[in-house]
């Protein structure tokens, strides 16, 4: 039984991806959590503003910017490239689009637990 594909049109909520570069960045050990995207005062009001992802589509291929807050322990530069790598790999195999470009943000580091 060979099963065709339908014919029409996928609409993917920018909220899944927002949603998807989200949980690829939290993945990645050294990252303690996503800080607010930084901006105007009409940032707040832009989906993913308050979770830590900015994203921008232009046809098929999102270009996204994360802002996070690391573990003290790690290096910075090993976990943001960490991210870029994983933020686009989850894009392109979970969603199916082209990523331009993932700029990450280191905002914060979070305070060492007390003992």
């Amino acid at each position: 039984m060979d099963l065709a594909p339908a014919s029409g049109k996928i609409f993917i909520s920018p909220g899944v991806l927002v949603t998807v570069a989200r949980l690829a960045a939290l993945s990645v050990p050294g990252v303690a959590g996503m800080s607010p995207v930084p901006g105007g005062v009409n940032r707040p009001f832009h989906r993913g503003a308050a979770q830590g992802v900015r994203l921008e589509t232009n046809g098929e291929e999102v270009s996204a910017e994360l802002f996070l807050v690391m573990h003290p322990e790690g290096d910075a530069r090993e976990v943001a490239r960490k991210v870029q790598l994983e933020v686009c790999r989850a894009i392109t195999e979970i969603i199916g689009m082209k990523v331009g470009e993932v700029v990450v943000h280191i905002e914060d580091i979070a305070p060492a637990p007390s003992e």
